[in-house]
């Protein structure tokens, strides 16, 4: 997988985007916002890997790239908060 520095800005930003949208679904997280954009950030990164090597493509566009990382940002952040409450959700 090829990185261009404008490939990248795009993930950050959408990871900013995303992490935000993922604190409001999965509520009671603890993390705050900016934990939430960190985890969003991360997730963008998981889901521009992982998603097209799974061909799970929805929208088009930046749309689809926001959605995607809403997705992996909420599965990161439902991950974190079962080893955080110990197994428990």
């Amino acid at each position: 997988m090829y990185l261009s520095g404008e490939s990248l800005l795009v993930i950050l930003f959408v990871g900013l985007i995303a992490g935000w949208l993922a604190g409001k679904i999965v509520r009671g997280t603890g993390f705050g916002i900016v934990g939430d954009i960190f985890i969003g950030i991360a997730g963008a990164f998981v889901a521009s890997w992982l998603f097209p090597k799974l061909g799970i493509r929805l929208g088009a566009g930046l749309v689809r790239e926001i959605i995607d990382s809403a997705i992996g940002a909420v599965i990161l952040l439902v991950i974190m908060r079962l080893l955080r409450s110990g197994g428990r959700f």
